[in-house]
């Protein structure tokens, strides 16, 4: 190792120090050398001394790292944001190799928190401004006021100084007439001078950099005046700025523009921050879509463009892939009643648990196409953070009631089994609880009652919900359900209704106790449409079987 400070953290801000609490691996540092009689110390990313009571506003002490110690590096998201210093010591062979040992525990446990903490940092970061996207979808926002924003996000996240986004010109039905990148428009900029935004050289050779952004890439230089690839390095060093990232705004596979982002500083960008970038290009992109949707005049124009975003919305809602588990079996149906819907469901791996989702927005069309993805999308990230499921609701319902009117709201129920244990905890928001079939001492099936009940999402801020725990045994049957199901009617105006659907699952596992999950899904539509006949279907449909083999 080089016995020199490390260089400085070419992210501002990025230092040992944002992960700073209580001094507790300084402390450790104290304690071990006192134990090991060697002085071992915590450094930042300046190579300053951290000492067990200073606090994150002091500067540290600037001290030279004496010749022959051991630098144990400190890495966040592959970036060297501090070590730990071991001086010089005379200790015998076996007594050094503890105490390196131990030291290199020290800084591989300082690196994995400080990791944690980041991924969580951009995580909530993450869902903060997707959120504030996604709800540009469902208000349905101008495109400018759409742009603006997702600039604006993008450089506060990031904490970078300047941006543009650049789009595709538009033909006569507002879709994008042409990928050729030297095509590209300005729509929105800040901290840029007109004389940088009107030059028409382009920043990088042949347009590199726009090519691959509008073919779905992230691009990024660390220092723009220094790159080979770019075309005007001088006018960069005029306009100051160093630091570059870009990414493409691309929506159902089509590139509509550009994002191109700026820092006065050399500037290295995180796996995480390239990902963050690519996310706020699509969602950006989704937004601008949406809004650009809302102008067309022709209502087949408009039909046309809601059918396309609504069934790219719609693919995305429904999981690509059922998770496997040892032991339970997995069957999911979702039956639009038009092309664009307002049920879905949810089948997903977290925290190595099964979770399953099952929710009703209010209405049809696009809106609720784009209400629904923004609720998945808020319970997916909240349930990353957190297993308390009546957290992760009451945390979906703020979001969603800050930006939706009084007539647009959602009902839930979600619940996560533990694979192993098979306990199901579950939180209702104004949804049907599922149908829970279990066999008696004698072998029949019976219905057991369910916990749970809650406000629907959307209608008041700072409800309360509450989780509840249910212990599935082998042989159950969980049967979650939207009211498409229980309101299908027939020419007489009857409804198939939640005891049609209770005794047509009980005559299923009466005939068959051993029936799959997909024989009690298949059952179950089966004897809805023989009640309904020819009846159309007035509503969505969705259902969902999880069994416990056994």
């Amino acid at each position: 190792m080089k016995n020199t400070a490390p260089e400085l953290s070419p992210n501002p801000g990025h230092s040992l120090r944002d992960y700073w609490t209580q001094g507790t691996i300084a402390s450790l540092c104290a304690a071990l050398s006192e134990l090991g009689g060697v002085r071992i110390e915590l450094r930042d990313e300046r190579g300053f001394v951290l000492e067990a009571e200073s606090f994150n506003e002091q500067p540290g002490i600037e001290r030279p790292i004496p010749e022959g110690s051991r630098v144990l590096p400190i890495i966040v998201s592959d970036e060297q944001i501090g070590s730990i210093v071991v001086h010089p010591h005379d200790h015998d062979l076996a007594q050094s190799m503890l105490i390196d040992r131990l030291t290199e525990l020290i800084a591989q446990t300082t690196s994995e928190m400080c990791e944690d903490v980041a991924q969580l940092r951009y995580r909530v970061s993450e869902v903060a401004v997707l959120y504030r996207l996604s709800s540009l979808l469902v208000r349905g926002g101008r495109v400018q006021e759409t742009l603006e924003l997702a600039l604006k996000l993008a450089l506060d996240v990031l904490h970078l100084d300047a941006g543009a986004i650049m789009l595709l010109p538009e033909d006569s039905e507002a879709l994008p007439r042409v990928d050729r990148e030297n095509e590209l428009e300005r729509s929105a900029a800040v901290g840029l001078s007109e004389q940088w935004l009107s030059n028409p050289v382009p920043l990088s050779i042949d347009r590199q950099f726009d090519r691959l952004c509008l073919s779905g890439e992230v691009v990024e230089s660390e220092s723009l005046s220094d790159d080979p690839r770019v075309l005007v390095p001088d006018e960069c060093r005029a306009e100051n700025l160093a630091g570059f990232i870009g990414t493409g705004m691309v929506f159902d596979g089509q590139p509509i523009g550009v994002i191109r982002l700026y820092a006065r500083q050399a500037r290295k960008f995180s796996r995480a921050e390239r990902q963050l970038i690519r996310s706020i290009g699509e969602s950006a992109a989704a937004a601008v879509e949406q809004a650009r949707l809302l102008k067309m005049q022709a209502r087949q124009r408009r039909t046309q463009r809601a059918l396309r975003i609504a069934g790219a919305v719609q693919k995305r809602m429904l999981p690509e892939v059922t998770p496997s588990f040892d032991g339970i079996q997995l069957a999911a149906r979702y039956q639009p009643s038009q092309e664009i819907g307002g049920d879905f469901y949810d089948l997903f791996v977290v925290h190595d648990k099964l979770g399953i989702l099952v929710g009703d927005v209010v209405g049809k069309g696009v809106v609720a196409g784009m209400l629904m993805s923004a609720v998945r999308a808020t319970i997916r990230a909240y349930a990353e953070l957190s297993e308390e499921l009546d957290r992760v609701m009451i945390r979906t319902n703020d979001a969603i009631y800050r930006d939706t009117t009084v007539a647009e709201f959602v009902t839930v129920w979600f619940g996560m089994l533990c694979p192993q244990t098979r306990v199901l905890r579950s939180v209702v928001a104004g949804h049907d609880v599922p149908l829970l079939l279990r066999r008696d001492e004698q072998g029949r099936y019976t219905l057991v009652k369910m916990p749970g009940e809650g406000l629907v999402i959307g209608v008041l801020p700072g409800e309360e919900y509450q989780m509840h725990e249910t212990q599935l045994l082998p042989g159950d049957v969980l049967v979650a359900y939207t009211d498409g199901i229980t309101d299908a009617s027939n020419f007489e105006s009857k409804r198939f209704g939640r005891q049609r659907l209770i005794d047509c699952v009980l005559e299923q596992l009466g005939e068959q106790p051993d029936a799959s999950a997909q024989d009690v899904l298949k059952r179950v539509f089966w004897s809805m449409r023989q009640f309904s006949g020819l009846a159309g279907q007035a509503d969505d449909e969705t259902l969902v079987v999880v069994r416990i083999e056994g």
